[in-house]
């Protein structure tokens, strides 16, 4: 991966509350880099890692905004992500979007622990929030103390059409 044009990063890890499901970011300069890679040497690369995993699934999201500043996809002083995607109703998009960047940022870039972190967008009202943290026990604070008070503040119950989210422990040996 390391040598291909565009490619940026990447790492996963393990599910915490998932037992055996596993979650892999991946970074590219461009979505015309990701589709180069598809096209000529994804299949190369994944044949070694036949028979691996079951039940893949892929989903491409546009970098946004930036969760904090200048995010970079550097996993090396992260031990945990959390990820979250949101389906949102189509007439609360502008809403979402904004309580994001008014709510939610500032809330999760000021705690202690949060490192950087992305909004991305795809089709379909689709969002990705993902954040990284130096530990679960500081991700765990966060979440305590805030989550319910900023959800009702961003109104996000009613933004929302379906939310899966996850804490992934980061591998460091899959990080590249």
């Amino acid at each position: 991966m390391l040598g291909e044009p565009g490619f940026r990063g990447q790492s996963g890890g393990w599910s915490r509350g998932r037992p055996g499901v596993a979650h892999i970011f991946a970074f590219w300069e461009s979505r015309a880099f990701y589709d180069s890679f598809m096209a000529r040497s994804h299949d190369r690369l994944g044949s070694s890692q036949l028979g691996t995993f079951t039940n893949a699934q892929v989903k491409l999201f546009d970098h946004r905004f930036d969760v904090k500043t200048g995010f970079e996809p550097r996993f090396t002083d992260a031990d945990v992500v959390r990820v979250a995607h949101c389906r949102v109703h189509p007439d609360r998009v502008d809403n979402f979007v904004l309580m994001q960047e008014k709510v939610w940022n500032p809330a999760m870039a000021g705690s202690p622990g949060m490192l950087r972190g992305l909004f991305g967008e795809a089709p379909g009202n689709e969002f990705l929030v993902l954040s990284m943290w130096r530990s679960a026990a500081e991700h765990g604070k966060y979440r305590a103390e805030r989550i319910e008070r900023l959800s009702l503040r961003a109104q996000t119950e009613a933004d929302l059409a379906a939310l899966a989210g996850d804490v992934v422990d980061l591998e460091p040996t899959w990080t590249v």
